[in-house]
């Protein structure tokens, strides 16, 4: 931009200085034959003897290389010798004797300024003097090199100069974007030291400000979920009680099981939220082998076809293994008390560049109207729709997003699309805006 502005304004002084110093050159060469042409007026007005107008003519810098001639009234010339091919003709010498004053014609090679002098008796003589076309352009190439130099000169320092605050400014701006997706990913510490122009300080002061302020929610909201935790431990205590009273027997162990979970389950509550504030990884495919081996127990049980898919080698996932599993175990939870027992499942994963993708299909009778379900977090049937929450939440924690489809085995097919590489925020929310709008 900088390049393009001042390249027309340098454009817009060079053309018309240099038509005017063309035209300065041309009226110089014009005005200097014009004052040696009237220098021999006085001398046709005294005399007409031919020795003596030679040493007029000889004696002006135009005479003496040649290029000056008088046209006398009988026809005559002096000097006698020397007149080239760019005399001028009878009807431009003419001419001149009809204005009466300085006249300029084209000849061969340039131009010829006649004068025209009057004489006695009514006779007029005229004096030429000739202008090579290089006398009418002496210099001007030579200023118009040195203009452009200049000119190109100024676009170049201007050029500079804007790159340097072009750099500062996109030095600043990269910086924040790269904190911005720091705190994305998950580095809760980070913070800007804001610096370049006055909007993008204020920028920088705001992001500051808005991560101490997410920080400080997100203590206080483990701080309560832990503190929400620790006040089960009172009833499961009692119920840990009540369990060890029934005695031997399945129904007896059975109970005592699923305390036992229950009470696993409230520790890894315990233990997630008093964890320092961070996204984490994992490797997606062993917690998939993990979830569906168990899983698989109970579908055995059921009568359900269990197949997982893409899962041999290692899929490394930007979010912490926890909250992959409980994912997927609210998916496959879902096809569990939702589907009748028989119904087969399927779980693929798929790795795609800086995507991984994990589906989840089986094949009961399908949600009715997958995007009412997305907007109301619920798939039907009774469902709170927690499943379909917690997925849609761990999808989008890393940038990507959820989806509901029909899958080949003629059941729903839910899908968690995750970000396995950080994306700049505006290219991040123009391919997800495309994404989403293909599908629907």
């Amino acid at each position: 931009m900088s390049l393009a502005v001042t390249s027309m304004v340098a454009l817009a002084f060079l053309i018309p200085l240099a038509l005017t110093v063309r035209e300065i050159a041309r009226d110089r060469a014009l005005t200097t034959a014009e004052r040696q042409a009237s220098a021999l007026g006085p001398v046709l007005v005294v005399t007409e003897d031919p020795a003596a107008l030679e040493r007029a003519v000889a004696s002006t810098a135009a005479g003496a290389a040649g290029r000056m001639t008088v046209h006398m009234p009988d026809g005559g010339l002096v000097p006698r010798e020397g007149h080239g091919d760019f005399s001028a003709r009878p009807e431009q010498l003419a001419e001149a004797g009809r204005r009466g004053r300085a006249y300029n014609a084209r000849v061969n090679g340039g131009y010829a300024l006649l004068q025209p002098v009057s004489l006695d008796a009514g006779r007029t003589a005229v004096v030429e003097v000739f202008l090579p076309d290089e006398d009418l352009s002496r210099g001007v190439w030579q200023a118009w090199l040195v203009m452009t130099t200049v000119a190109a000169a100024l676009v170049a320092g201007s050029v500079a100069v804007a790159d340097r605050l072009g750099a500062r400014m996109i030095r600043s701006t990269r910086r924040l974007a790269e904190a911005a997706g720091a705190f994305g990913e998950g580095e809760l510490s980070v913070r800007i030291e804001p610096d370049g122009p006055p909007e993008l300080i204020e920028a920088g002061l705001a992001f500051n400000a808005m991560a101490d302020h997410v920080v400080q929610l997100l203590a206080a909201e483990r701080e309560m979920a832990a503190d929400l935790s620790h006040r089960l431990r009172t009833p499961l205590a009692a119920l840990r009680l009540n369990a060890e009273a029934l005695g031997d027997g399945p129904v007896a162990d059975q109970t005592r099981e699923a305390v036992d979970r229950i009470e696993h389950e409230v520790d890894q509550i315990i233990r997630t939220v008093r964890r320092p504030t961070g996204r984490g990884s994992c490797d997606a495919a062993k917690v998939l082998r993990d979830r569906v081996s168990f899983w698989s127990v109970l579908a055995e049980d059921e009568g359900r076809s269990c197949e997982l898919i893409g899962a041999d080698g290692p899929a490394e996932l930007p979010l912490p293994g926890t909250e992959l599993a409980a994912a997927v175990d609210a998916l496959l939870g879902n096809i569990f008390r939702h589907t009748a027992e028989g119904t087969g499942f399927a779980v693929t994963l798929h790795q795609g560049q800086g995507v991984t993708g994990i589906l989840v299909a089986d094949a009961g009778p399908g949600i009715t109207d997958p995007d009412a379900a997305l907007k109301r977090g619920s798939s039907g049937g009774g469902s709170t729709g927690l499943g379909l929450d917690i997925a849609r939440r761990a999808a989008e924690s890393t940038g990507g997003y959820l989806r509901i489809h029909r899958s080949v085995l003629g059941g729903a097919q839910v899908q968690m699309w995750f970000r396995t590489k950080w994306l700049p925020p505006a290219r991040r929310s123009r391919r997800l805006v495309r994404r989403r709008h293909s599908r629907t």
